[in-house]
């Protein structure tokens, strides 16, 4: 997602941006990415190779944390659906970045308040929860943590809109926010229907795409998400919300199988030919 929400930052919103990750190969891996989508521009004559160097030159790759939020006005974080890990990188920015940065998360499920309790500033936290993948989905969830002011928001929907988003403000920190609460237990039951013999995966996917007009099976969405992603959002929804999250054996299996979906590339579908 990270590399995702650079592009669109620089590519639509005209933003300078500092994109960083723990290691280079990952760094190198985004940057790839980056080229291969503004191509794919290039070739349907969206953009001009002139404008594809200069999306290009707007973005900066780096490996420092310090260097790339200590000049930043928002810092948008895309690490793993973990806890922890996300309240110790906040506690890091937050130490780092200027007193007036707004720090979000892009986070699919994890409690903001939680998040920003890592932090000196809460008042300058929420979630700007971007979907996949951000250069072509529309919707950007803005989360409100029980500390969040009135003007983070703003600012946040301001600029979500400067990169052409439609928004929706979530004003209460609940688990999976809104779509995430209604679409996990839709997946969790493809994969069940599949995991029990149902029907095949094609079928389950056909039949969701032409009985509720979903653009994607949820099958096929699952591999695009990733399995692990899905399990977490599941896991958290469990604990916080209610049993009936619950994620299904097979979803459990795939994740420990490594069969996560593109990422990995193989889920319910086979990834590694184009």
């Amino acid at each position: 997602m990270g590399h995702g929400i650079a592009q669109v930052a620089a590519q639509v919103g005209k933003y300078e941006v500092n994109m960083r990750d723990v290691e280079q190969r990952f760094i190198d891996g985004g940057m790839s990415m980056i080229r291969d989508s503004l191509q794919r521009f290039v070739k349907k004559a969206q953009l001009s190779e002139a404008e594809m160097n200069a999306i290009l030159a707007r973005i900066h790759p780096m490996l420092g944390l310090k260097e790339a939020v200590s000049n930043a006005d928002l810092i948008i974080e895309a690490i793993p659906e973990n806890l922890e890990l996300k309240k110790t990188t906040f506690k890091e920015v937050d130490g780092y970045a200027p007193p007036h940065a707004i720090i979000a998360s892009n986070t699919s499920s994890v409690s903001i308040t939680e998040m920003a309790s890592a932090t000196k500033r809460p008042e300058k936290v929420c979630g700007m929860h971007f979907f996949n993948p951000p250069q072509l989905m529309k919707l950007v969830e803005v989360i409100r943590g029980a500390r969040t002011s009135d003007e983070t928001v703003e600012t946040v929907l301001n600029i979500a809109h400067k990169m052409e988003k439609e928004t929706v403000v979530v004003k209460k920190d609940s688990p999976g926010f809104i779509v995430n609460r209604i679409l996990i237990p839709a997946l969790n039951e493809a994969v069940a229907l599949h995991w029990e013999g149902v029907a095949d995966k094609e079928d389950i996917d056909k039949a969701i795409k032409l009985g509720l007009n979903w653009p994607m099976g949820p099958l096929m969405l699952l591999d695009y998400i990733g399995l692990d992603t899905t399990l977490a959002i599941a896991d958290v929804l469990t604990k916080e919300l209610d049993p009936k999250f619950h994620p299904t054996t097979g979803l459990k299996q795939m994740v420990k199988a490594q069969m996560l979906g593109r990422k990995t590339g193989k889920g319910f579908y086979d990834w590694t030919q184009k």
